[in-house]
């Protein structure tokens, strides 16, 4: 199902399927990305107003 794979064909609808699929997979590393960056930062800066 990758685009290395030997089954890749360059054709519409594999663009737009693998589009689609690694648009999605971009979104989710993002947003994982961005989620550890703010845990390891809060954690760093501590701050006494912690609601937890």
């Amino acid at each position: 199902m990758f685009p290395f794979c030997f089954e890749w064909a360059w054709d519409v609808g594999h663009a737009i399927f693998f589009g689609g699929f690694w648009y999605a997979i971009s979104i989710l590393g993002a947003g994982m990305t961005f989620v550890i960056v703010k845990a390891a930062y809060d954690t760093m800066n501590d701050s006494k107003d912690s609601h937890h």
